[in-house]
């Protein structure tokens, strides 16, 4: 009887023990599965990094035209809110000044990246304005990414990124809004790399 006692409680405690294990896995796969969730939704927010990527043709010879384009180094610490107030009134006041003028007019190619001149310039032009007066203003400057895109149309296109903590968001010179990524129905195809902007990366992501 004292056996049978014995081997009937050796049963109980393998039992619950394991009945505690499957539970223990329960909880961590569904905690894994929260966990996995809030990352996918925390990456979203973001454009995503494909794979390494050649530069557009036109900025080949950006980061030796213009070191400030490629550059990582903050020159001031500022709050998301002094940053997000500078962003704005850079965004209107190049996208006010600045005449919209295509490179095949100006310069008599298909494409030139440069500052804008007194004539004016095109998409890319009024980023790197934005990006170099942003970077001037005390923006931190790896957070200001230039990318290019298929606009709504699926016409060529370039914009300024700005890596803000909560997300990506467009200075784009066709509107003053400042809009997430995810919501300008742009197909994002390369971006200077966030952890080294003289190189590029392929993002293809679509908004």
């Amino acid at each position: 009887m004292d056996a049978l006692s014995n081997n009937l409680k050796a049963g109980v405690i393998r039992l619950t023990s394991a009945a505690a294990t499957a539970s223990a896995v329960f909880v961590l796969a569904l905690s894994g599965s929260f966990f996995g969730s809030a990352a996918h939704a925390s990456e979203g927010r973001f454009i995503p990094s494909v794979a390494v990527s050649p530069p557009p043709s036109g900025a080949r010879q950006l980061c030796r035209q213009y070191s400030w384009a490629c550059s990582t180094k903050a020159s001031v610490a500022m709050s998301t809110q002094q940053e997000m107030l500078i962003i704005q009134r850079i965004n209107r006041r190049v996208n006010a000044s600045t005449r919209s003028v295509t490179d095949q007019s100006q310069y008599r190619t298909a494409e030139r990246w440069a500052l804008p001149t007194s004539r004016g310039g095109d998409c890319e032009d009024f980023a790197l304005l934005k990006k170099r007066d942003l970077i001037r203003a005390g923006v931190d400057p790896s957070k200001l990414l230039i990318a290019t895109v298929l606009d709504t149309r699926r016409n060529s296109h370039a914009v300024l990124v700005y890596r803000s903590a909560a997300g990506d968001l467009v200075l784009d010179n066709l509107t003053n809004k400042i809009k997430p990524w995810s919501s300008t129905r742009y197909l994002f195809l390369r971006m200077q790399n966030p952890q080294k902007p003289s190189g590029w990366v392929g993002v293809y992501g679509r908004s």
